[in-house]
């Protein structure tokens, strides 16, 4: 397998190398500035089963927001009082209860009303059997002009492309159940982002410790990370990517409970990047998706005290750790997942409650606290 020596950036400012030292407590905590939309998400699950683990969502527009769940969740029969519509409401753990899954209904569409648009059943097959949670991501890459959508299926080692409309399946990375750390194998695999020029980052993270680089077709170009570790640019189970202003990669290295920032320098002639590490930014406490803007970084995090949104600058300096209801309709265990559309709503995907919420922002809430749609370059988008 090809690897490619990381060449380091020698010259930076050393807040940058080492982080903010006051990132420790991760700024003051606060409520969160958005409220749920009570009843929002419309159940179509048969009789006798309820949400699965909601573990992606992507907003491609008001009117098709992408949600994949890990199967879908049998009830208890009788259904003890109390359910609300998800599995969380009767406290049982869509994520740990394995015996109540079933692979049914594993990529559905809803609109901004929480109607249900499509289910996209016929493609449930590719995770039946998994032994284990199965999907985990579904993203769009924005400057796609086929808009196709990438289902990361983490338990099978592989990740799925398909048409905008469900109906082909156009590309597979991976080799069903055989986890690998070479260029055509993935181990354990948790997310995709993607280049303006078209190649794709795939954090590849519960086996490997890896982030590798794709081309436009696919073919893998390099990789940064390597074997699993704690020390600077290695990662332990990288979770979540994201690309944000000046080139700067971000990756969630979850069991490490911290971000690490990387920049891309100069490109041979190969065209194949050299990847440094520039930042580290410790204490979190599980850090699970990112979104990244042109001003701030959004990272949910989940901890013992409950589930959070930490907002911090471009530099790493904490903001406000934003804590999520733990209690009541809106409540969460974690926020897995999460996306924003163009109207400036919030929505959340709890990979153990078993649902997708709405957030709504709070009527006094600021522009600085509401989270803007992620950074892109808009000279190239199609």
């Amino acid at each position: 397998m090809r690897k490619f020596v990381l060449i380091l950036v020698t010259v930076m400012a050393a807040g940058l190398l080492a982080g903010p030292a006051s990132l420790q407590d991760l700024g003051p905590q606060g409520p969160s500035p958005y409220d749920a939309v009570e009843g929002w998400l419309k159940p179509f699950a048969g009789a006798g089963f309820t949400f699965g683990g909601n573990s992606g969502v992507h907003v491609e527009s008001l009117n098709r927001i992408f949600v994949v769940q890990r199967g879908e969740t049998r009830l208890p029969d009788p259904v003890p009082p109390g359910f609300a519509g998800f599995i969380g409401s009767i406290g049982i753990n869509a994520l740990t209860d394995t015996d109540r899954r079933t692979w049914q209904n594993c990529i559905y569409i809803v609109d901004s009303d929480g109607n249900l648009v499509e289910v996209w059943d016929q493609w449930d097959h590719l995770f039946e059997g998994s032994d284990g949670p199965g999907p985990h991501r579904i993203r769009i890459s924005p400057y796609d002009p086929e808009k196709r959508v990438w289902v990361v299926h983490e338990t099978g080692h592989q990740i799925f492309v398909f048409s905008n409309d469900g109906s082909e399946l156009l590309a597979t990375l991976g080799e069903k159940d055989v986890p690998g750390n070479d260029e055509t194998h993935l181990g354990g695999p948790q997310d995709v982002a993607f280049f303006p020029d078209g190649r794709v980052m795939v954090a590849d993270g519960i086996i490997n410790g890896r982030v590798m680089i794709l081309d436009a077709d696919l073919n893998y170009i390099t990789e940064f990370g390597g074997e699993s570790g704690d020390g600077r640019g290695r990662f332990n189970r990288p979770h979540s990517l994201a690309l944000g202003p000046n080139g700067r990669i971000f990756v969630a290295d979850r069991d490490n409970r911290r971000v690490q920032v990387f920049n891309e320098t100069t490109r041979s002639a190969w065209y194949h990047p050299n990847i440094s590490p520039i930042a580290t930014w410790p204490g979190f406490d599980l850090p699970l998706d990112i979104i990244v803007n042109q001003y701030d970084v959004f990272v949910t995090d989940v901890s013992s005290t409950g589930a959070s949104i930490v907002q911090l600058d471009l530099n790493g300096n904490p903001k406000v750790r934003a804590m999520l209801p733990t209690e009541g309709s809106g409540m969460f265990r974690e926020m897995h997942s999460f996306s924003i559309d163009t109207d400036g709503n919030l929505y959340g995907a709890d990979n153990q409650h078993g649902r997708l919420q709405k957030l709504v922002p709070k009527a006094d809430a600021t522009s600085e606290q509401l989270i803007e749609p992620p950074f892109v370059e808009e000279d190239a988008l199609p």
